[in-house]
């Protein structure tokens, strides 16, 4: 931890600089001190797996699945599945962003389809603390690109020189003959607009480039202000003093024996405290995940290592392409409060054990023998008041059972306080057996769940049919 001496300097530090009119961007955070490290990242194929995860690690090598390896987020626009994701924070750390490409192979485009007809969107998410988000939205990057077949795996990185965002991506296009993905930028400062994509990075000939990722390197390490690392066939190391300038290329990784046809997908990260980094690479061609190099110095291909598989460990789920945010102590604690490993949960009905309380297209009631996720919750603290919970769907994280006019929904959190009341219920014991729960409404608390005709209601309880109703076991 840093003394009261060195916090009062890097308030100074802080001071001088946004008098001088600069702002301290995520490198000279994350230097800054901080505890630990947040990966988002998805998890595979198909409409679950292709989804937004979270992971932890406190010194960048051995990780554990936030959410019980559930996901975190879920795409309800375009394709409904998100690869890919970068996670950028605004420079004063008001702001973040998740973004993502829009693609969700094996559950609604095959991969031919997708390179040459996919979705020319990216997926946004927006938060103001890291933890609640908005519901994502569409950002068109490829529509105004002639011919533009797709838009795959988003980054952004702040530009000081611009005071906005230059936001990059790969799009399939036809150009010069050869029809190839390559690197477009735009910029932006919302994530909701954005300049005229104009071509970034091309390679000569047929040679494709996907995979690119920016890291700005602290004054004094290495030659460049910027390193950028790319999968065009190679890991190849590039160096720039400028985001949108000339880059002179540095070499690749084939010389530790990592070359473009075993991994893709980097992604960087800077060790807190130390000139270390680690350059996060995806074994794709043995479906492996995520494996770390690691280097003092990024700009320089000869200095990278290889790790020893006992050095790292990257948790229960397989980590695909994403991006690496270091975490401030505050934004730790609420990222850890909100994602713990709470486990999944059914309610039975107490009177029709055979049944339980699902969602089906957002409307709640109780079905015979569903054991998929539709019928599963995590119980978390209550959003509102002490003592009490709220049910989290799992397949649908941010939505929550939700009483309205006495009916029950599965809808998203949108941060009301009139929805925390709402979501919100005592568990107490069974109405009609004490071995069993029950579930008493937080802002009318004569009233409880209860079923009726099968369909999930918010109802008073003055009958023993009504007690039976409104009793239930939770399960695994």
């Amino acid at each position: 931890m840093r003394t009261l001496v060195s916090r009062l300097a890097a308030i100074l530090v802080a001071a001088c600089l946004l008098l001088t009119g600069q702002v301290l961007t995520a490198p000279d955070r994350a230097a800054a001190a901080d505890p630990g490290y947040l990966m988002v990242h998805f998890t595979g194929e198909g409409a679950t797996n292709q989804q937004m995860y979270l992971s932890h690690s406190t010194d960048g090598l051995h990780w554990n699945d936030l959410n019980g390896g559930g996901m975190v987020l879920r795409s309800t626009v375009g394709t409904k599945g998100v690869r890919d994701p970068a996670l950028v924070r605004s420079p004063d750390g008001s702001k973040y962003w998740i973004i993502a490409t829009d693609l969700c192979i094996s559950c609604g485009q095959t991969w031919s389809q997708s390179i040459n007809d996919g979705s020319r969107n990216l997926v946004v998410w927006e938060s103001t603390d890291l933890i609640n988000w908005s519901e994502p939205w569409l950002l068109n990057v490829a529509g105004a690109i002639p011919d533009g077949r797709n838009a795959w795996a988003p980054e952004a990185i702040w530009n000081p020189a611009t005071n906005d965002y230059v936001l990059y991506w790969a799009t399939n296009v036809p150009l010069d003959g050869k029809t190839k993905h390559r690197i477009f930028y735009a910029r932006t400062s919302d994530f909701r607009t954005i300049t005229t994509p104009q071509i970034y990075i091309d390679r000569p000939g047929t040679q494709e480039i996907i995979d690119t990722q920016i890291i700005e390197v602290p004054a004094g390490v290495g030659t460049y202000r910027y390193v950028r690392a790319s999968g065009d066939g190679q890991i190849t190391l590039e160096g720039s003093n400028s985001i949108l300038g000339t880059w002179t290329r540095l070499g690749d990784l084939s010389g530790i024996g990592l070359t473009g046809s075993q991994v893709e997908g980097p992604m960087w990260m800077k060790f807190n405290g130390t000139n270390k980094w680690a350059l996060y690479l995806d074994q794709y061609a043995t479906s492996g995940g995520y494996m770390p190099v690691v280097t003092t110095d990024p700009s320089n291909p000869a200095a990278y290592q290889k790790l020893a598989s006992t050095s790292y460990n990257m948790g229960g789920t397989k980590k695909r392409h994403g991006w690496i945010m270091n975490l401030t102590a505050a934004e730790e604690s609420r990222v850890l409060a909100r994602w713990p490993n709470t486990p999944a949960q059914r309610l039975q009905s107490f009177n029709f054990q055979d049944r339980y309380v699902r969602h089906t297209n957002f409307d709640v009631r109780i079905d015979q023998n569903i054991t998929d996720d539709d019928a599963k919750f995590r119980l978390r603290p209550g959003l509102a008041g002490t003592g009490t919970v709220s049910f989290e769907s799992v397949n649908y994280p941010g939505y929550f059972l939700r009483h309205a006019n006495y009916d029950f929904q599965l809808a998203y959190n949108d941060g009301s306080s009139q929805f925390a009341a709402d979501a919100t219920f005592r568990q107490v014991a069974g109405l009609a057996d004490s071995t069993w729960s029950s579930f008493q409404s937080y802002n009318h608390p004569d009233h409880y769940i209860r079923h009726y005709a099968y369909q999930l209601r918010l109802d008073p309880i003055t009958t023993a049919t009504g007690r039976s109703d409104a009793t239930f076991r939770v399960t695994n």
